[in-house]
């Protein structure tokens, strides 16, 4: 189970660094015009800054769930653990969720490439899949409290709830800066550097959940 786990934390951390460097090989601040530039300063504004929150605030959630996937590796292992059948609505939810992080990519790839009119439908449409996957996970718990699958009836049920739960608190931090993106597009200022700027942090954010996703839905299903 260790070297599962091992092997598991080193895909996420492979993926997570190619992303990172494809994502940031063609930064949309990079080619900002001379008189932004003038504006913010040779720096630019906060957008050093913001990359190194989000940098650190990744590294902060790999480190949260290496360690609770740690203390599931440990617990597991005692005679009370029983396993978990998951319900099959999870399989809906992850695809909804790969289908946001895939829809989030093209509308980033838009920004970048001063699509505006993509913008809009692009995050609507991304947090229409995001927000169904949130659901999905709340009507799962729901399948599984109806069929008798309480929190308190055995450990496998508490690291479900809690890994599930988990996961969602972070997709819904997500959604409260997705709005306030599409907010100002709606506003009509999809066209700011700022915008194109929060979307390609977004979309970073977005395929970083999907992987520990990823990861966590594979190891409730192998254990």
């Amino acid at each position: 189970m260790e070297i599962g786990l091992i092997v598991l934390a080193l895909i996420l951390a492979t993926l997570l660094g190619w992303l990172l460097k494809q994502t940031f090989n063609t930064q949309p601040w990079v080619t900002e015009t001379v008189g932004d530039t003038a504006h913010h300063g040779p720096l630019g504004d906060s957008s050093g800054s913001k990359l190194i929150a989000l940098i650190t605030l990744l590294a902060v959630v790999t480190s949260f769930f290496a360690l609770i996937l740690s203390a599931y590796a440990l617990r597991m292992e005692l005679g009370d653990w029983v396993p978990l059948t998951e319900p099959q609505l999870l399989w809906t939810n992850t695809a909804m969720l790969v289908l946001a992080s895939v829809v989030f990519q093209w509308t980033r790839n838009a920004a970048v490439n001063g699509q505006a009119g993509r913008l809009l439908p692009g995050l609507v449409l991304t947090g229409l899949l995001t927000a169904g996957f949130v659901i999905g996970q709340l009507v799962a718990w729901q399948q599984l409290q109806s069929g008798g699958q309480l929190i308190t009836q055995n450990p496998a049920n508490a690291f479900f709830y809690f890994l599930t739960g988990a996961h969602a608190v972070h997709i819904l931090g997500g959604l409260f800066v997705w709005a306030r993106a599409t907010i100002r597009v709606v506003l009509g200022r999809g066209g700011d550097v700022a915008i194109r700027r929060s979307i390609e942090l977004c979309t970073i954010y977005w395929h970083f959940l999907l992987l520990v996703w990823l990861v966590l839905f594979g190891l409730l299903l192998s254990t």
